[in-house]
């Protein structure tokens, strides 16, 4: 659900070939309008952009109405990409995201078709794409750099100062994508990026599309299929966003969940004491960790890892514990030797955002501040911080900086759609019971939304994204559903924890989820 940004860990795993090959005043609208009458849609035209790993991707580019209820008004642009079927007997175009929002898709395509089982890859068009302000889109959002940029004031605000600081960088981060895309922020949100996906649909030809959506992709899946059920023929939802709760609820449910999976890296790191000598207590390590955290207020590492940072480098680990040797490692060098090297290394690789972070953060907060209504009243977001911070203070307030823009943003915010739905065929979730991004009572609420649907659980799984990352029972069950639309409730069993590695080494490809990881980034 949190916002995807693009760490530098991601050119470490083997989908670095692809990403080079691809790189290259507001007024309040309806949350589900009723459709206006559209405009022609020409077919696309599809170029080969083909890699050494993916040797039939092809590329291509639709236009789409910036408003939908003026089609033939001002048209913006989205990226495709897509693996065409092989099979004699095609099921039809599989759309898919890695969720965000501000997610890039285009990378996804050629993933998840050489994931899938090859008779079932062989049946669809996988088609990838960058929703509208992301990536090679166009308009691009990008509503100024340097936001992220080290050392930024600690999220806690143990004084007026650093709050009044944080502050300013939240408020002008709103002003600056005012006054940058002011045209287009009114359109960018998940029901107009819905919409678009109603375009492409005509454009395909195709009478029907299937829709296979990671985390924040869920709830885009979800809004799509309630305008459109009838044309819905598979909907594979994996990490589930909460619908009740977009968006402001969802993340302080997010603060807790991270909270515990971060106390579960504790016990990991207790577990292997022989290995990182931190102790065999796990509120020992963790006060550890909080120590180490305290010590960066004065003297950040390296000159670049204060406590914001410390928290964006070991995030990552709520979403993988494929990376927890790594953050283990450069925790007990800090922790036993005072050596900031390798705790400099792990920001670097994990928690210091590419440049491309600028559009996919823009994208987030367009979308999540305008999907819904958020607190204006600071006071609200100080009482809920520190409330939830006394009992979840991993990243509370961390998260609470990260969407604080929607405090200061220009314009009304829609209302979120009811995503319940009675019309559609069976659709499948995907859920690991201790995800910390997106909670397991999402994917339970979800699921009672829409009728007929089934919930495969991953059993005290903690990662998130885990349909095509190494479980071979949840492919399993993602392969026979999308063979043969069938979705039945189901149990699978949780990946074993990683072991200690060697922190210097990359985590390899084969790795679990190592790879589909660094396609969803580390905040979606």
């Amino acid at each position: 659900m949190l916002h995807p940004l693009k760490k530098r860990a991601a050119v470490l795993l083997s989908i670095s070939t692809v990403a080079a090959a691809l790189a290259g005043p507001v007024t309040a609208a309806p949350a589900a309008p009723a459709p206006a009458a559209p405009a022609a849609v020409a077919a696309l035209t599809w170029s080969g952009c083909a890699t050494p790993r993916y040797p039939t991707l092809q590329c291509a580019s639709l236009k789409v109405p910036l408003d939908h209820d003026h089609p033939a008004g001002r048209q913006i642009s989205l990226a495709l990409t897509r693996v065409p079927h092989t099979a004699k007997t095609s099921q039809g175009p599989l759309l898919v995201n890695p969720g965000g929002p501000g997610g890039s898709g285009r990378t996804l395509a050629g993933y998840i078709a050489a994931a899938l089982p090859k008779d079932v890859a062989a049946q669809y068009d996988v088609i990838g794409f960058d929703p509208r302000g992301v990536g090679r889109s166009e308009p691009a959002l990008d509503c100024g750099g340097g936001h992220f940029a080290p050392v930024r004031p600690d999220s806690v605000p143990l004084d007026p100062a650093v709050e009044r600081a944080n502050l300013d960088r939240v408020r002008t981060f709103a002003e600056s994508c005012q006054a940058k895309h002011a045209d287009v922020l009114p359109y960018i949100g998940t029901v107009s990026a819905a919409r678009d996906l109603e375009v492409l649909r005509t454009a395909l030809g195709a009478q029907r599309l299937s829709y296979f959506g990671y985390s924040y992709g869920t709830y885009l899946g979800a809004v799509y299929a309630k305008l459109h059920p009838d044309r819905v023929h598979r909907l594979v939802l994996d990490s589930v966003v909460d619908p009740d709760g977009v968006w402001y609820e969802d993340n302080l449910a997010q603060d807790r969940a991270f909270d515990a999976r971060h106390k579960s890296f504790m016990a990991w790191v207790a577990r292997y004491d022989a290995t990182y000598r931190l102790g065999t207590d796990p509120a020992r390590v963790e006060a550890r960790w909080y120590e180490m955290r305290e010590a960066l207020r004065t003297a950040p590492a390296g000159g670049k890892v204060g406590p914001a940072e410390l928290e964006d480098t070991y995030m990552p680990g709520g979403y993988y514990n494929g990376y927890w040797p790594a953050l283990a490692e450069a925790f007990a060098a800090y922790a036993r030797e005072q050596d900031p090297k390798p705790l400099v290394a792990a920001y670097e690789r994990f928690g210091s955002v590419e440049p491309s972070a600028g559009n996919s953060y823009s994208v987030y907060t367009a979308v999540q501040c305008r999907d819904s209504a958020w607190p204006r009243d600071w006071n609200t977001w100080r009482a809920d911080m520190w409330r939830t911070h006394a009992k979840a203070p991993f990243m509370t307030w961390n998260n609470g900086w990260y969407n604080a823009p929607c405090a200061f943003w220009p314009g009304e915010p829609l209302a979120a759609p009811d995503v319940t739905n009675t019309e559609l065929p069976p659709a499948l979730l995907f859920q690991a019971t201790e995800d910390a991004a997106t909670p397991y009572e999402g994917a339970v609420s979800m699921r009672g939304k829409l009728a007929g649907s089934a919930l495969v659980q991953e059993a005290g799984g903690g990662n998130h994204g885990i349909a095509l990352s190494g479980n071979k029972c949840l492919d399993e069950k993602l392969a026979a559903y999308l063979r043969t639309g069938t979705a039945a409730d189901a149990v699978c069993p949780a990946q074993d924890e990683p072991k200690p590695t060697t922190a210097t080494r990359a985590v390899p490809s084969s790795a679990g989820g190592a790879a589909l990881h660094g396609l969803l980034g580390f905040r979606g």
